[in-house]
């Protein structure tokens, strides 16, 4: 009896999993009917995040902020950054167009400067970030022929002789994040909760142009908490079964990326592993890992008498 009710309960998730993926896709009859749920369809999914629970005080034993940052080239973060192509509809979009356009459309309000969340940011101290205007020499020639008149607003260089540089998500190198690892004592298990997230790109002023070394830095820093809502309705791509695919909520908060430690909270004004392990990269790796398994540590050592 057990078995068949596990049967019935997979089956259901299935047929609520599918309506994120394609939905009606096999019953469509043009193209135009992809994607267009049912109000049964409606009623099964689940519109809303899994809500945190209330964690007090006085339940956290012990607590270790960290900062982390997750490399888009390693085939496991793949679905944060693919797909780069716009034409594949709007329920395949990589993790930064999700971010971005939920920033330009006010659906993400808590925007900071820094991981600390201490200053926001506007809108237009992004879009100075995001864009880069060149004039091509032609356009200069067409400038200098009369300068007085461009000046005045009289005259107006040529749409093809302006160059318009945009940050896209093919060009975003990774992710930086800093979450909170703790010990719940009422629970007696270490939990994570991931406060913050920022798109790692190169400068926009320098992309593109020879004889200049790339840099990149966080574009902008995202309050995750404040975010939940807008990641959980964006799905990410399932390898596995396409049929399932799960949200970016999910990805990030199940962990479902590889990260390495950049720095944690200590006594040093937070600084970088790179600033007291220079030089030397594989000193720096397993600097990260020495504080990883000390966080894991604390929570084996709980249980040793």
């Amino acid at each position: 009896m057990s078995r068949r009710i596990l049967s019935l309960l997979v089956f259901f998730g299935l047929i609520s999993a599918s309506g994120f993926a394609q939905s009606n896709l096999l019953n469509a009859k043009t193209p135009q009917e992809i994607g267009k749920k049912t109000a049964a369809q409606d009623s099964l999914d689940n519109d809303n995040p899994l809500p945190y629970g209330y964690v007090g005080d006085r339940d956290v034993l012990q607590s270790r902020k960290v900062w982390e940052h997750i490399d888009i080239d390693q085939r496991v973060n793949f679905p944060m950054y693919f797909p780069v192509e716009e034409n594949l509809g709007p329920d395949r979009r990589p993790l930064y167009d999700v971010l971005i356009t939920a920033v330009k459309e006010g659906k993400i309000t808590e925007v900071y400067d820094d991981s600390y969340f201490t200053t926001k940011k506007t809108m237009k101290d992004i879009q100075e970030r995001l864009f880069r205007i060149d004039t091509t020499s032609a356009g200069t020639d067409e400038y200098n022929a009369d300068p007085a008149a461009y000046r005045s607003g009289k005259k107006t260089i040529s749409p093809e002789n302006i160059v318009k540089t945009e940050i896209k998500a093919i060009d975003v190198s990774g992710y930086e994040i800093v979450g909170l690892w703790y010990f719940d004592k009422r629970q007696g298990e270490l939990k994570y909760r991931m406060l913050g997230i920022s798109p790692v790109v190169p400068d926009v002023q320098t992309m593109g142009k020879e004889g200049i070394e790339q840099e990149y830095f966080p574009l902008f820093w995202v309050f995750f908490p404040a975010a939940r809502d807008v990641l959980h309705k964006a799905k990410a791509f399932n390898e596995k079964n396409s049929a399932m695919p799960i949200t970016f909520d999910h990805l990030l908060n199940s962990r479902r990326f590889s990260a390495v430690m950049t720095k944690e909270d200590n006594v040093y004004g937070d600084r970088l592993i790179q600033d007291y392990m220079k030089e030397n990269s594989q000193m720096q790796l397993l600097e990260a890992e020495r504080i990883k398994e000390k966080i894991r540590n604390f929570e084996q050592d709980m249980w040793n008498y």
